[in-house]
């Protein structure tokens, strides 16, 4: 995992952007959900994965990624992914979790999502 990031407006307290590089294999995967467990712990509740810089994932940490997801969503929160390729979208097409996510094409995108969300609540 490469770095933990926050934002610079209202939302920097609630929304962090994740950016994973490389080739994950299952212990990676078990490594960012716990990281992800941390984080909610911590009282994080919304959280951007940039995939940008990862080549592939082994398809067997899609589905507790996903449950993490599904946890994070029922806590008032959510994962998004962004700058997710089509190899590995294909990845979580195979497993059946490409419904679990919501996938943007930047991290300023799902941030926006997010930012949406909230105002959407509010209205």
């Amino acid at each position: 995992m490469d770095e933990v990031t926050t934002l610079d407006e209202d939302l920097a307290t609630q929304v962090l952007t994740m950016h994973i590089e490389g080739e994950l294999d299952a212990e990676d995967m078990a490594e960012i959900g716990a990281e992800l467990f941390r984080l909610a712990h911590r009282g994080y509740r919304r959280i951007v994965v940039d995939l940008g810089g990862v080549s592939h994932i082994d398809y067997r940490g899609l589905k507790p990624l996903a449950a993490r997801a599904e946890l994070y969503r029922r806590g008032g929160g959510d994962i998004k992914l962004c700058r997710v390729s089509a190899y590995l979208y294909a990845i979580f097409c195979t497993v059946g979790v490409q419904d679990s996510f919501d996938v943007h094409g930047t991290a300023e995108d799902a941030r926006a999502a997010f930012k949406a969300e909230c105002l959407q609540s509010v209205a």
